[in-house]
């Protein structure tokens, strides 16, 4: 399937007055930053009724084609509806696009204003008072989420560390390339597995990080990206928050580059947050760092093959050594220093 480049105004317009009722235009169609895997457009709906005049601040969330191991959009859509009845920080959804509006699977939710772009929030002096601020937030918003009774939310797949394991340890036999730090990481990781989390497993957001937070002078302001999203061990968005990568340069901070453990799982556990500590989020930032390598080897390969022509794709091919590097590091206990210089030959 083709990567749709645009979004037509006109189609925008007539869904919207489909699902919310009167007339409306639309204007402000941009394509928005980030979103590799799924497309995000931003949009102005205008009203007129009753002599009033009112602007609704959107956002179009769709597939560009089938992608492996996520949710499709009915029911992220369900689920963003499940996770803000709960209390959690999400854009509020608006409504699902059906098959007559000719604009692919997805849906409409509204527009939050705030920056994404985690170097721009861990550098900028904007959000210099809210980098503080940040850990406690993550850890009090994933308490939320944690807490939400599975039993109302839609169809969601069950993920352990084993299931996850065999997953990832599949799609790296397919490739048929050596990498020794990654059969060494899941070996590590079958050992070192973890109990199953008292209660059974818990809403895990899936791609909880830096880059998928909304983020004001204030702090968080929504949590994005809930394509990945599974019931499983909670930790684990703690262990992918944590990933080396996900610091974005700033590495003495463990905490998505803002912020320390302690004051993450303080925050989480003081607002109701339960069964994470430091060494279960140790193992998932393992079990993290070795699925960030095979996620590049995979976008890699996509560039090689014709699949997808990307250059970001081809770049991410040397991020592969960074992660091996990282592994070694992580097992081993060693203090991995400096960041190693990764160079052409």
């Amino acid at each position: 399937m083709s990567r749709p480049n645009s979004v037509e105004a006109e189609k925008l317009a007539r869904c919207t007055a489909r699902a919310l009722g009167g007339e409306y235009t639309v204007d402000g169609v941009r394509r928005l930053s980030g979103g590799a895997s799924r497309e995000t457009w931003a949009f102005d709906a205008h009203s007129y009724a009753d002599g009033v005049a009112t602007t609704e601040q959107l956002v179009l969330r769709r597939d560009p084609g089938a992608s492996s191991g996520q949710i499709g959009r009915s029911t992220e859509f369900l689920l963003l509806d499940a996770v803000g009845h709960a209390g959690a920080p999400v854009p509020l959804v608006r409504f699902l696009l059906e098959a007559d509006d000719g604009l692919g699977d997805g849906f409409v939710m509204e527009r939050i204003e705030g920056e994404t772009i985690a170097r721009r929030i861990l550098r900028d002096d904007e959000y210099a008072e809210a980098r503080p601020l940040l850990a406690a937030q993550c850890g009090e918003i994933a308490a939320r989420i944690h807490a939400i009774d599975t039993a109302g939310l839609p169809s969601l797949d069950v993920l352990g560390p084993h299931e996850q394991i065999a997953q990832y340890r599949s799609l790296v036999e397919a490739f048929g390339e050596a990498h020794p730090a990654f059969e060494l990481a899941f070996r590590w990781l079958e050992t070192h597995a973890p109990e199953a989390p008292s209660g059974g497993p818990r809403l895990v957001h899936g791609d909880y990080r830096n880059g998928n937070f909304i983020v004001g002078p204030e702090g968080i302001r929504s949590v994005l990206d809930w394509e990945l999203s599974h019931l499983g061990d909670p930790a684990e968005d703690f262990g992918w928050l944590c990933v080396r990568s996900w610091r974005f340069g700033v590495n003495d901070k463990l905490v998505g580059g803002f912020g320390d453990l302690e004051d993450l799982l303080t925050a989480y556990n003081a607002a109701g947050g339960t069964g994470v500590d430091a060494e279960r989020v140790r193992y998932w930032e393992i079990f993290g760092t070795l699925k960030w390598g095979v996620i590049c080897q995979m976008q890699c390969a996509s560039h090689v093959h014709g699949i997808v022509r990307s250059v970001e794709n081809a770049m991410l091919g040397r991020r592969v050594a960074e992660t091996e590097w990282d592994l070694l590091n992580l097992i081993t206990g060693d203090d991995p220093g400096p960041d190693p210089t990764w160079s052409l030959p």
